[in-house]
């Protein structure tokens, strides 16, 4: 899945390090550490992925 396609990473980032990039194709999105680009990458369902940002956006991750 991560072959011959382009990564993204994103622009809240900033310079610090602690990237994930990700890669989008029509029936998954690959997830990786920016930092070992040659290391493993998870693979989520179009869907999952879009609830899993739904589930940041709301705030659901946020430590109390």
């Amino acid at each position: 899945m991560t072959e011959n396609t382009e990564w993204h990473k994103s622009t809240y980032s900033g310079q610090g390090g602690n990237c994930v990039e990700t890669q989008a194709r029509l029936a998954a999105v690959a997830v990786r550490d920016s930092k070992d680009p040659s290391g493993p990458a998870l693979s989520f369902t179009v869907d999952a992925w879009a609830d899993f940002l739904r589930a940041v956006r709301a705030g659901q991750f946020q430590g109390g």
